[in-house]
C-alpha cells in the first residue's frame, strides 16, 4: 500500500495505532513510544521481552520443500547483533500472493543462492512474501532462533554474516512501496526475533547499512524508522530516534554529496573530477578502492533474474575509508569536502581538530 501524500507513519504509530500489530501476534498493549527515547531507554531484559511476543506462523525448510544443504550448518555460538533487512529485487513485483507462491519463491532463492552463488544452502535465515507468509531459509534457522541463545550464520551481509540475521522481503521496493500484508507479517518476524534474541531497536537496519548496496531499496529502507516504532510498541519499548547513516551513491548521482566524496577521492590520491556527477572515473575509483582494502561486493541478488552489478556504489562501507578523523588529511580537498557539506546543510564546522564519524553523517545527511 503507497503511502498518501501528507501522511506521517511514524506520528501515527507512536499514536498507537501499531497495537493493532500487537494485538495480531499475542503482544498484549503496546507500551506508550517515547519519541524523545535514546539507545540507553530501550534496553529490557531479554526475558521480558520474550514473555511478551508470541511465535508467528513461520513456514518450515520442510514445509516448502527446500533442498539439503550440500555443507555444515554453521550455528554461532552467541545472539546476532543485528537483525537485518534486505528485499530479492526481483523485477516486476508479483501479485501473486498465494503460499504455493512464495514457497516457489524460497525455492528459486534456494537454487541461486546454491547453483549460482556456490553457497551451501539460502543465504537469508527468514524470507517473508508479499502475500505475508513467513517461511525459513537457511536450514535449523527456526529451531535456532526459539532457543534465544545462538544463531545460523547466513550469507546475506558481507563481512557481518556472523553478527546479523536476515529477512528476505520479496519484490523490488526502489520506488514502490510494500504490500500492507508483507508489512504486517515483517513487523510480527522482527519483533518476534527481537524479544527472542533481547535485540536493542536501534539495531534493526538495513543491508545498505553494511554494504554498498541499493539493498532493501529506497522506499523500504526509508520505512526502517518506522518498523523500529511499531516493534517498539509491539514490545512495549520506548522509541529510539532517528538513526544517522551513511548515504548511498551510485552513478548517475550528481550534487554536493558526490562533489564531497571526488574530493574525499583525490585526497587518496584517486584521480577524478570534481564536478558533482558520479561518472565512470568516480566509480572506477571506488571499486579500486573497495578492492584495495578487500571489500566484499554484495548485491542483494535472491534469484537470476534480479541480477544487478552494484560495483562501484559508494556506500556504508566505502565512505569510512575516506572520511578522515583529522582535518588535516588531505589537506585542502578534505577542507574543501567539509566546506562543499557545509554549503549544502549551512550547519556549523565540527572541530577544526578532528571530524568523528557522527560529524561526517551529519555533514553528509
Amino acid at each position: 500500500m503507497a503511502a498518501q501524500p501528507g501522511f506521517d507513519r511514524r506520528s501515527l504509530l507512536r499514536g498507537g495505532v501499531a497495537a493493532t500489530a500487537a494485538g495480531a501476534i499475542g503482544l498484549g498493549a503496546a507500551g506508550t513510544a517515547n519519541a524523545a527515547g535514546t539507545a540507553a531507554g530501550t534496553a529490557r531484559s531479554k526475558s521480558a521481552a520474550r514473555a511478551r511476543a508470541a511465535e508467528p506462523r513461520i513456514y518450515s525448510t520442510a514445509e516448502w520443500g527446500a533442498r539439503p544443504p550440500s555443507g555444515d550448518i554453521v550455528i554461532e555460538n552467541h545472539v546476532p547483533t543485528f537483525i537485518v533487512v534486505h528485499h530479492t529485487a526481483e523485477p516486476g513485483n508479483s501479485e501473486d500472493y498465494s503460499l504455493e507462491h512464495a514457497k516457489k519463491i524460497c525455492r528459486d532463492i534456494q537454487n541461486f543462492h546454491m547453483d549460482g552463488n556456490g553457497w551451501s544452502d539460502s543465504g537469508q535465515q527468514f524470507t517473508n512474501s508479499r502475500g505475508g507468509y513467513r517461511l525459513e531459509g537457511r536450514h535449523r534457522s527456526l529451531e535456532v532462533v526459539r532457543g534465544g541463545t545462538q544463531h545460523v550464520q547466513g550469507a546475506n551481509v558481507g563481512n557481518h554474516n556472523s553478527e546479523v540475521i536476515g529477512i528476505e522481503n520479496e519484490g523490488l521496493y526502489t520506488d514502490v512501496d510494500v504490500p500492507q500484508a508483507l508489512w504486517d507479517s515483517l513487523v510480527e518476524l522482527v519483533a518476534w526475533i527481537a524479544a527472542q534474541y533481547g535485540t536493542d531497536l536501534q539495531n534493526i537496519q538495513g543491508h545498505r547499512d553494511f554494504n554498498s548496496t541499493e539493498c532493501p531499496g529506497t522506499v523500504l529502507y526509508g520505512r526502517l524508522q518506522e518498523l523500529r516504532d511499531a516493534v517498539g510498541n509491539a514490545l512495549g519499548l520506548d522509541a529510539v530516534e532517528d538513526i544517522l547513516s551513511w548515504p548511498l551513491l551510485k552513478p548517475g548521482a550528481v550534487g554536493p554529496q558526490v562533489r564531497a566524496a571526488q574530493h574525499l577521492l583525490r585526497a587518496k590520491d584517486f584521480a577524478v573530477p570534481v564536478d558533482g556527477v558520479f561518472d565512470t572515473a568516480t566509480r572506477r575509483a571506488v571499486a579500486e578502492l573497495a578492492d584495495k582494502h578487500g571489500i566484499e561486493r554484495h548485491t542483494c541478488a535472491a534469484t537470476h533474474h534480479s541480477k544487478t552489478d552494484e560495483t562501484g556504489y559508494l556506500g556504508s562501507d566505502i565512505w569510512p575509508l575516506i572520511t578522515p578523523s583529522a582535518r588535516a588529511a588531505g589537506s585542502d580537498d578534505v577542507e574543501e569536502a567539509v566546506g562543499t557539506l557545509l554549503r549544502k546543510t549551512r550547519g556549523k564546522a565540527p572541530s577544526v581538530d578532528a571530524l568523528t564519524e557522527t560529524d561526517w553523517k551529519r555533514l553528509l545527511n
